[in-house]
């Protein structure tokens, strides 16, 4: 009995513009703006925290910090992502924690943590960072080429 041997048929390799169209345009989170955004956020938690009470370091200071931290933490996870679930997953995360931080901005302002012109400067980024996570994730939400 003869064996019939069939040819084995290889997929055609792919363009490289069909395999970067669902890779980011950019090729490194730090690239991104609403990354440095959230990164000069947590820089000023960070230098402002600084002077919190000392029975609040394991408290709101920790907190606030381990929050501020998580929302661009995030942002550069989820930037790796291929599928847009997975990205808007993470910077869904990203927005949660930025709304927590929004709480603690509060609270330590009405515990007098605060003074005005570090609650300016804290409004100002929470502001920054919101509007730019916001369109970051309209943007990928409606975006086409990536399911």
């Amino acid at each position: 009995m003869v064996m019939e041997v069939k040819e084995v048929r290889r997929p055609r390799p792919r363009k490289l513009e069909e395999v970067m169209k669902n890779y980011p345009k950019t090729y490194n989170f730090e690239n991104l703006k609403v990354w440095q955004a959230a990164h000069s956020f947590v820089l000023l938690i960070y230098r402002i925290t600084r002077h919190f009470p000392e029975d609040e370091k394991y408290g709101l200071t920790s907190q606030f910090r381990r929050a501020a931290v998580s929302i661009e933490a995030n942002i550069a996870e989820g930037y790796k992502k291929l599928s847009k679930a997975d990205k808007l997953r993470f910077y869904n995360i990203s927005q949660g924690s930025l709304e927590e931080c929004r709480d603690y901005h509060v609270l330590s302002r009405d515990l007098e943590y605060l003074m005005d012109d570090e609650f300016e400067q804290l409004h100002a980024s929470i502001e920054e960072t919101s509007i730019l996570l916001n369109a970051y994730c309209k943007a990928i939400a409606e975006d086409k080429r990536n399911r």
